[in-house]
């Protein structure tokens, strides 16, 4: 009788399920009207303009009868004397303050969804634009969150199958990255494993189970070390694979400590560049992490981020963000579980779109093509729209200094200047038609930097022409069905990628495609029955 939510990870035993949410009323459908409501949403920004308008209508209202009233103390016939206070309430009708703001958003949101960025709702694009910080979770959001395992440091009396095949029983049922590495390892090896009890995870340290009787216990040298003794040297050599940004993975069989296994992340490849766009706009950037300290260190160096925090339980993401807030609005990109208390407590909660339903879930704004250069990418999406919010209410206002004036006759004993209702009604027209105008710029919006070009001698650019043709004959794109959400993406990327000769994979469940750069040949035959032993239907590989 319990609920379960699409994307729970079961870690221990069986798990029946029936589908009682599908069509409209699944997760990811919601998420899909949410982006679609997006434009109907008012932003901070507009309430601004609700409380001018509040007082605007009355103001004209009033303008509207003293001008009339003036004009018929001058003297003037009834007929010229309402022309004027008819002219007044025509030409301040306050439509271009009315569309300055939703037009903006609306044509925001539809730039960021073609761009693979989407907003919920209209308060996280105006809101994203005004960020001061930017918190990154590692895994899966900084680094590929595939990592592998580079050593295997057994203690003494132990050998490294047993220490393998050990680490690898605890990590069996287990869905954190590192654990997945292990477990890769000891099958890449021919590593048996044998089955475990009582497993559980003890978020943000660890896992425990019960191995014939004895508890076998597993994850960060702290949370090890808290339990048993961890002799020195073993304690060295972690120091130094954190050193290198490898982190060390503690394993113990009762009170005998087994060793430690090294398993490395690689560094997204567009992390650093997007890290040095955000700074170059002037934001801070943060990483925080539950990982090894000198392992979130390095890693932090390498693509160039501020402030790494780093060893921190869930919770404490939550409470970190709220901390940070205090210094101006903070902007939270994550992809996992433990990451939604941090998303729903930062200003603008970005999710990865290859995450956990949960983060989606949470976040206010998603990144379909799960890369992190859509970060200032996004920013800069916000920035344009306040500006152009702002030009839409400064020339609507502007509009309404001039025209009001005109209308009301002030010009007339000067100048002989005058406005008739109806070129007044045309006149308001063409505020509301430039304002519509300055909104649809936002199309035109540059939201990712020139890549910059290097002059070549003609030699290196034949190789470089050289090189581009070999890439396009190491490339296949696979026509696939069935693919329904980022999710498909994910798993089918995953698979893809997982093959020998396979470089990289971009996969898109909207095109129904995945190109393949290839290292190697791969077969098609080989390509098809990959996929479609995950249950999608290849249709064509060119």
């Amino acid at each position: 009788g319990d609920s379960v939510t699409s994307g729970t990870v079961n870690l221990s035993g069986v798990l029946y399920c029936e589908a009682v949410r599908v069509g409209e009323d699944t997760t990811l459908s919601q998420i899909i009207k949410m982006v679609s409501d997006a434009s109907a949403t008012k932003a901070p920004i507009a309430r601004m303009a609700d409380k001018v308008s509040g007082i605007f209508v009355p103001v004209v209202m009033g303008i509207a009868i003293i001008s009339a009233a003036v004009w018929l103390l001058f003297g003037e016939d009834v007929g010229f004397a309402l022309a004027r206070g008819i002219s007044v309430l025509v030409i301040s009708c306050p439509c271009a303050l009315g569309l300055a703001t939703p037009v903006a958003i609306m044509v925001g949101t539809g730039k960021g969804a073609r761009n693979g960025i989407l907003f919920k709702n209209g308060t996280a694009l105006e809101t994203v634009g005004r960020i001061k910080t930017v918190v990154l979770d590692k895994t899966g959001t900084v680094t590929e969150g595939h990592p592998s395992v580079t050593d295997v440091i057994p203690a003494k009396g132990v050998d490294e199958k047993e220490l393998l095949s050990l680490a690898a029983s605890l990590e069996r049922d287990s869905e954190h990255p590192l654990g997945e590495a292990v477990r890769k390892k000891a099958e890449d090896d021919g590593i048996v494993t044998r089955a475990v009890t009582e497993l559980k995870v003890l978020s943000g340290s660890g896992l425990t189970c019960k191995l014939d009787g004895e508890e076998l216990f597993g994850g960060s040298l702290r949370f090890v070390s808290g339990r048993i003794y961890v002799d020195g040297e073993l304690r060295s050599e972690a120091e130094r694979l954190s050193k290198l940004g490898i982190t060390p993975l503690a394993f113990a069989l009762g009170d005998r400590c087994l060793g430690l296994i090294g398993v490395a992340d690689t560094v997204k490849e567009d992390s650093a560049r997007a890290i040095a766009e955000l700074k170059k706009m002037g934001i801070e950037t943060v990483m925080l992490t539950g990982d090894n300290r000198k392992v979130a260190e390095n890693i932090g160096k390498q693509v160039g981020i501020d402030r790494v925090i780093a060893e921190v339980m869930p919770d404490e993401k939550e409470k970190t963000v709220r901390e940070l807030k205090k210094q101006g609005r903070v902007a939270m990109v994550g992809d996992g579980i433990n990451d939604a208390p941090a998303l729903t407590a930062a200003d603008v909660g970005i999710a990865i779109g290859a995450g956990s339903d949960v983060a989606i879930e949470s976040a206010d704004a998603v990144l379909v093509k799960s890369k992190l250069s859509e970060v200032p990418a996004a920013i800069r999406l916000g920035r344009g729209v306040i500006k152009n919010i702002k030009e839409n209410l400064f020339w609507a206002f502007f509009y309404n200094a001039l025209g009001i004036p005109l209308a009301a006759g002030v010009f007339i004993p000067v100048l002989g200047w005058t406005l008739e209702p109806m070129f007044g009604a045309a006149a308001m027209s063409l505020s509301s038609f430039c304002v519509v105008l300055n909104a649809l710029r936002l199309n035109f919006i540059k939201m990712y930097p020139k890549k910059t070009s290097v002059k070549s001698e003609n030699t290196e650019q034949k190789i470089t022409i050289e090189n581009e043709k070999e890439n396009e004959k190491m490339k296949k794109t696979m026509m696939i069905e069935g693919m329904m959400c980022m999710h498909c993406e994910a798993r089918v990327k995953k698979i893809l990628e997982e093959l020998e000769g396979v470089n990289s994979a971009e996969v898109s469940h909207t095109l129904g495609t995945a190109v393949l750069t290839l290292d190697a040949p791969v077969s098609d035959e080989v390509l098809k029955n990959t996929v479609e032993d995950q249950g999608y239907k290849v249709t064509d590989i060119k």
